[in-house]
């Protein structure tokens, strides 16, 4: 058993760091209550990360005994999730020092939600996916009701953590279900002890509960209802964490389950109906209630809710090209939520983490800061799905595959669906640089200098997305490589 201790712990090397950075950030908070090198040192062991996940990317492994997968697909997930927690540690320097809550350990809670999310998306058994999922969910709790004195934010946390709670008893009924019916753990040995048991009510009742626990974590409806209230009353760059990083991670711990865990006449059945026509649903009320949303936080909560969607389409498919391309939207998404939720968090002006923040009050905003102005109809084109970035990349992936699973269907109501989305997402440009300045109210007419780390990470993002909209190739295939049919190469 020891003689592999040191190579597993080598393959799981990029959580082991973020969590050691993490305790290294409360040790350091402790003895220099707030010090400014925390958001460094914390930057840093994103990085470190980041880099060894890259190393690992064309290497698919397991260790401990199956009990988590490294490199391959886990290897692209975790990258996601380091991008879209480095980003939000960047921009929540700047955000967070002007609302006064820059604590070192928000920065600690980050890191640790950051492993949490690692862990579930190189699940390998029930149990690390169990485990992966509750220390992500603790510290988004916390974050969620970081500014304690509003009652927006304490209302929105006590409502994450009720609704999650009860959420998370689903997902643990689910796996009970699952290990009685297959006598196994293990993802990759799920098969083999279903073929011994023989599929049973039990087998399917697991399953189901699973998915609601899923769905849930991924804002899909019916279970979104806690999406919109969590992303309002939460600090707005921290909200942009929850909305990337925390969904990349249950995305791809769902493609995991499905392309292993699940025989494949399951997934052509009952789950991919189920998929379906959750994705359809979910596509059609996110688009549908986010055109009557004022409030920019609750309109962004509502297309997260939307893209829950157009993700789900890829994974009805139920094919190697379906999960590739969910992978490709993932990371996509990240780029272009991150860097929307970066440019409100600068122009937010209420003083209440935007809980009041409405479209018109952003009037004249392109023109009295150009960088935003630019980035945003950058972010907003690329999450309409306008060509020829990488949004729109992502759309025709999901969609596609779609088309090929014979569900023509389903991808003609994500086209639409998408097309709705675009009032409503071009209606901020429009106030943005179209509106006069004095239409917005004198309090956000406010001057103010935008921070350079800012500016650099929002800049970066829009480059991003263009270069993953013209040359997507190498990411597709490296997003796409470790599926044949259906089953993830990692640790066959």
């Amino acid at each position: 058993m020891y003689d592999f201790l040191l190579a597993d712990t080598a393959r799981v090397l990029p959580i082991l760091v973020v969590a050691a950075v993490g305790i290294a950030v409360i040790l350091l908070d402790a003895f220099r209550n707030d010090s400014p090198s925390i958001p460094w040192l914390a930057g840093a062991g994103l990085v470190a990360a980041f880099v060894l996940e890259g190393f690992k990317l064309y290497d698919p492994q397991v260790a401990f005994f199956g009990q988590v997968y490294s490199g391959g697909a886990a290897a692209f997930a975790n990258m996601v999730v380091l991008l879209g927690a480095l980003g939000s540690v960047v921009l929540s320097v700047p955000y967070l020092k002007r609302i006064g809550h820059n604590y070192g350990e928000v920065h600690a809670l980050i890191l640790f939600a950051t492993v949490g999310m690692m862990t579930l998306a190189s699940a390998g058994s029930l149990i690390t996916l169990f485990v992966g999922l509750e220390t992500m969910s603790v510290c988004l709790y916390v974050l969620t009701g970081l500014v304690r004195e509003e009652k927006g934010a304490n209302e929105s946390a006590l409502k994450y953590f009720l609704l999650g709670a009860f959420s998370t008893g689903f997902f643990l009924y689910g796996i009970a279900l699952l290990y009685g019916a297959t006598g196994t753990m293990l993802f990759s040995e799920m098969v083999e002890g279903l073929a011994v048991t023989e599929r049973t009510g039990i087998f399917v009742g697991g399953v189901a509960l699973l998915l609601i626990g899923f769905l849930f974590k991924v804002s899909a409806v019916p279970f979104h209802m806690w999406t919109p209230d969590v992303y309002q009353g939460a600090p707005t760059t921290l909200t942009g964490f929850m909305s990337t990083a925390s969904k990349a991670a249950a995305f791809a711990a769902l493609v995991v389950v499905l392309a292993r865990a699940l025989p494949v006449d399951l997934v052509a059945g009952e789950v991919q109906i189920t998929l379906s026509v959750v994705a359809a649903v979910t596509m059609v009320v996110g688009n549908v209630i986010a055109l009557a949303q004022t409030n920019v936080k609750r309109m962004l909560a509502y297309s997260s809710i939307a893209h829950a969607g157009y993700i789900l389409a890829g994974l009805a498919a139920g094919t190697g090209e379906g999960y590739g391309g969910a992978l490709f939207y993932l990371l996509a998404y990240t780029v272009m939520n991150v860097g929307a939720f970066g440019v409100l968090a600068a122009l937010e002006w209420d003083k209440e983490q935007g809980a009041i923040q409405d479209i018109e009050s952003l009037a004249g905003s392109g023109y009295r800061q150009p960088i935003l102005g630019v980035t945003m109809g950058v972010f907003l084109f690329a999450l309409t799905g306008f060509p020829p970035l990488a949004g729109f990349i992502g759309k025709y992936l999901v969609f596609a595959a779609a088309v090929d699973a014979g569900l023509t269907w389903l991808a003609v109501v994500g086209v639409l669906a998408s097309v709705v989305s675009a009032y409503y997402y071009l209606r901020i440009l429009v106030v943005m640089w179209m509106k006069p300045e004095t239409d917005a109210p004198e309090a956000a007419r406010q001057p103010f200098a935008l921070a350079t780390s800012t500016t650099v990470v929002l800049s970066l993002c829009a480059l991003l997305l263009l270069i993953l909209g013209v040359m997507p190739g190498g990411v597709i295939e490296a997003a796409q490589s470790y599926f044949d049919a259906g089953a993830i190469v990692a640790g066959r």
